[in-house]
């Protein structure tokens, strides 16, 4: 599923987006979790709030307060470098500013569908073949695309008003969500993850060393190997690490 973001403050225009990539949808198999926004600033609170949720950001040049390339400048100075942005605009002299954004694609209003439609494939095309890789977690109150490269960690958590309860562990952020530990080692296994102990996975990109029943990972953090696991951890390391300089 490609998670995008229409900001565009004319609900027709929006609508319109809209309805060109629940047309797609069903033309193709790519699946759209789409989320409107009426101005630059309501884009950049979700950033502030939320974080990095989508793949796609379809930007108007042209809006009221904030606009798109403003908003983009703002997206890019907070680091989120990998979300692309297409731009939607009735004035093609902004095309040469809106390089400065690293933008993928600059669209003349009124758009196409057929020229929407092609480059919406190359898009998600681009995206599938992205050697990161991502997992959607959600809260109760939202949902956050991490990078599986950026999580050092995954551990159940003890409580008592929650069942399930997880952290995924990242260098800057510990997120909360709700699942089974073992469905993502599952899904996990062939991205270089690895349950070591009945509650935690870990990144082995992550790893600085086993000492003992303990892993340390690169920021110092030492975790516990479930004893029974200690050599088939160490040997899956090793392959890992073998895997990676070949």
């Amino acid at each position: 599923m490609f998670n995008i973001a229409i900001c565009d403050d004319e609900e027709q225009q929006r609508e319109h987006v809209k309805s060109m990539l629940v047309s797609l949808s069903l033309k193709t198999n790519f699946d759209f979790q789409i989320s409107l926004f009426t101005s630059g600033e309501q884009l950049l609170s979700h950033y502030r709030e939320v974080g990095d949720t989508f793949h796609i950001l379809i930007l108007d040049v042209e809006m009221g307060g904030m606009n798109g390339i403003q908003t983009a400048k703002e997206i890019r100075d907070m680091k989120f470098l990998d979300v692309q942005i297409m731009f939607l605009t009735s004035y093609p002299e902004y095309m040469v500013e809106s390089f400065d954004v690293i933008t993928f694609q600059y669209l003349i209003k009124p758009i196409q569908p057929q020229v929407f439609e092609e480059k919406m494939i190359k898009l998600c095309q681009y995206f599938q073949a992205l050697d990161k890789k991502y997992v959607l977690i959600k809260s109760d109150y939202d949902e956050l695309l991490l990078k599986y490269d950026d999580i050092l960690w995954i551990e159940v958590v003890k409580s008592l008003t929650i069942k399930n309860k997880l952290n995924f562990v990242t260098q800057e952020n510990v997120h909360e969500t709700k699942g089974i530990l073992s469905s993502y080692a599952t899904g996990l296994k062939d991205h270089g993850f690895l349950q070591i102990h009945r509650s935690i996975i870990i990144n082995l990109m992550h790893v600085q060393k086993f000492s003992g029943t303990q892993v340390v990972m690169l920021n110092g953090t030492e975790l516990p190997i479930g004893r029974s696991k200690v050599k088939e951890i160490k040997d899956a390391y090793t392959k890992y690490m073998i895997m990676r300089i070949q």
